[in-house]
């Protein structure tokens, strides 16, 4: 009874109804896992690990004189700021050399979407009095900020901070002083060709140091005191410095200064489920993006844990406590024994003080794509199954038995639940594959066209998304005559793709792989092909919710919400695959787009398909005909 129990399970054609709800579930379980991460129970307070930190616990002396000296050197920024490169760079020069640092200067050009984009970068080293020019920490300014403001404060400060720094002889590190043209493209040259990974068009560097332990970015473009300090620290492809450095700055900045700060640009955190959720959120947002936000995002792919320091807000806060933070900050720095290690590298940030760490926000990302694997494989067991009959086609009793026998054990079950059926999978295989490498020519066309051309040509592909499902529908109906089968195997090795896809990325990405993942969800649970005269207002519904998932639908309605043209969002993604070495487009046109391509097609396969699933009862398609011919 037992073995009879066994089989008669494992070929119960109800056993298939379940993975669809335990898709649902998975996915519903993770997000709701998501929204519990803001809670007391799932979140915690920050801390140090690197007990060799020791933040603020030295005394800090910038200020007094120093005041007058930056003063001077912002009217200098001033009187700079219509001036080209080469006379802002050579002033900036002397300005080192009088401090009585060594100075050297770089010059970086890039081209993306038809667009030059110039500029030198300006640097000096302060050799430690301590130390074996081994090791190093960076301090950087751009001329110009993200937001393409004249970062006056920031410079004028960096500049005084280096005279300053000058005089001290405690340092076990080597400084670097570093002024970039601007904020996007002059700090990967520089850290690119510090590390000798720089491309033609952007010039080696005359005078390097030690290994780069930690960078600091000042952006400070307010001509008035500050309120706060907003601290940056997203890098490119959601990667993240050390927990360990942002807590130290937090902790300077609070604690020692009495300088309040803030992240995600929340000005206003009021420690409420609520804006701990959006603080969350925010930070998913921009770590999915893959985007730099800020000049410091571009060490963190050399394991240079860096962040940016932007005074924000009008208060009473001036840039002599800005400066003594960053004393403070680099006086911790220096006391570093080893690289930072201790603490996290994947992490969500909720307010300044409370955090998730990767081991309990990483399940969330984890149900979702798990969702695609259940169906996958319950797609191809079912079929392998053959197609059963319906009860009225089988008269009770004469249904064919064969016996089965296992050790001591013999039962009589029907042969219909033992039958086998070879499931041919080159052309669901080779279909699934040469989808996914289709990929490739959205992604190259998207990098390689102007500025110009860029919205005309994704208006165009959007209208294409629209069609091309019926295109490939038809061209497969026609040419290759897909069995039932088939439909199913092909649904399933792109599920199986896409699922395998979002795990491994969920633990280099994790905000990536769950948007795309809860984007993608859908695809589960798209009907497969069928006989017109059943499914269509269910098909017709989840061609219309395709259709506004599609990755270029998305696209337009981020940008139409976030208040800006698609094409400059085109343009920065560019510029991020060729700069920065942003890979977000590629997981869009190479993951994403290539599985909702094939789930289109095969829901527009449905009017044109007269092939029934295996392993489903054929009694409908029966009932149908009886009715015709009554």
């Amino acid at each position: 009874m037992e073995l009879l129990s066994l089989l008669s399970l494992r070929r119960d054609p109800r056993i298939l109804k379940l993975p669809p709800y335990l898709s649902a579930l998975c996915i519903v379980v993770g997000v709701v896992w998501l929204l519990l991460l803001p809670l007391d129970d799932y979140s915690r307070q920050t801390y140090i690990s690197e007990n060799a930190l020791l933040p603020g616990q030295v005394h800090t002396y910038f200020g007094g004189s120093e005041e007058n000296i930056f003063r001077a050197y912002k009217r200098e920024v001033e009187a700079l700021a219509e001036s080209g490169t080469d006379e802002v760079v050579e002033k900036l020069g002397e300005i080192f050399r009088s401090a009585g640092l060594k100075v050297a200067r770089q010059k970086y050009q890039y081209t993306s979407s038809g667009k030059t984009l110039s500029g030198e970068n300006v640097y000096s080293i302060l050799y430690a009095p301590r130390g074996d020019a081994t090791e190093a920490i960076v301090l950087v300014a751009a001329w110009r900020n993200m937001d393409g403001e004249l970062n006056q404060s920031g410079v004028a400060l960096l500049l005084t901070l280096a005279r300053y720094f000058k005089r001290w002889s405690l340092w076990s590190k080597d400084i670097i002083f570093l002024i970039t043209s601007e904020s996007r493209a002059g700090p990967p040259a520089w850290v690119d060709a510090y590390h000798d990974a720089h491309s033609p068009s952007v010039a080696s560097l005359p005078l390097k140091s030690g290994a780069l332990q930690g960078a600091l970015v000042i952006d400070h473009a307010l001509s008035h005191r500050f309120e706060s300090l907003h601290i940056v620290y997203d890098g490119i492809n959601g990667q993240l410095p050390n927990l360990d450095l942002f807590n130290t700055a937090v902790s300077i900045a609070g604690g020692q200064m009495g300088i309040p700060s803030a992240l995600q640009q929340m000005w206003k955190h009021a420690d409420t489920y609520r804006d701990r959720l959006q603080t969350m959120l925010r930070g998913m947002v921009n770590q999915g993006l893959g985007h730099a936000s800020g000049p410091h995002s571009s060490f963190i792919p050399y394991h240079v844990d860096a962040i940016t320091l932007q005074a924000v807000g009008d208060g009473w806060q001036d840039e002599m406590a800005m400066g003594r933070t960053i004393e403070s900050i680099f006086r911790s720095l220096n006391n570093l024994l080893e690289h930072f290690h201790q603490s996290f590298f994947f992490y969500l940030l909720m307010q300044q003080n409370r955090f998730v760490s990767i081991g309990t926000y990483l399940p969330s990302a984890m149900l979702v794509a798990v969702n695609f694997t259940i169906m996958a494989i319950a797609l191809w067991v079912q079929s392998g199954r053959p197609e059963q009959k319906s009860l009225g086609s089988t008269e009770k009793g004469k249904e064919k038995m064969e016996i089965v026998k296992k050790d001591d054990m013999v039962s009589v079950v029907p042969s219909q639940s033992l039958a086998t059926v070879e499931r041919k999978i080159f052309l669901p295989l080779a279909s699934v594959v040469i989808v996914h490498f289709l990929g490739v020519v959205p992604l190259h066309l998207f990098n390689i066209i102007s500025a110009t051309q860029m919205s005309p040509i994704f208006y165009a592909f959007a209208g294409l998304n629209v069609l091309l499902p019926h295109v490939g529908a038809a061209l497969l109906s026609r040419y290759l005559s897909p069995t039932a089968q088939q439909f199913l195997l092909i649904k399933s090795f792109s599920l199986l793709l896409l699922g395998m896809f979002l795990s491994a990325l969920a633990t280099l990405n994790f905000s990536l792989a769950l948007l795309v993942g809860l984007l993608s969800a859908p695809l589960t649970f798209i009907p497969l092909p069928a006989p017109s005269h059943q499914r269509r207002l269910g098909v017709m519904f989840a061609a219309g919710l395709l259709n506004l998932l599609a990755p270029s639908a998305v696209l337009l309605a981020g940008s139409v919400y976030l208040g800006t043209d698609v094409r400059r969002i085109l343009v920065e993604a560019a510029f991020g695959w060729r700069v920065w070495g942003m890979w977000t487009q590629m997981v869009v046109w190479c993951v994403w787009w290539p599985a909702w391509l094939v789930g289109a097609v095969l829901l527009a396969s449905s009017p044109i398909s007269s092939a029934s699933v295996p392993g489903t009862s054929r009694a409908g398609e029966e009932a149908q005909r009886e009715k015709k011919r009554v």
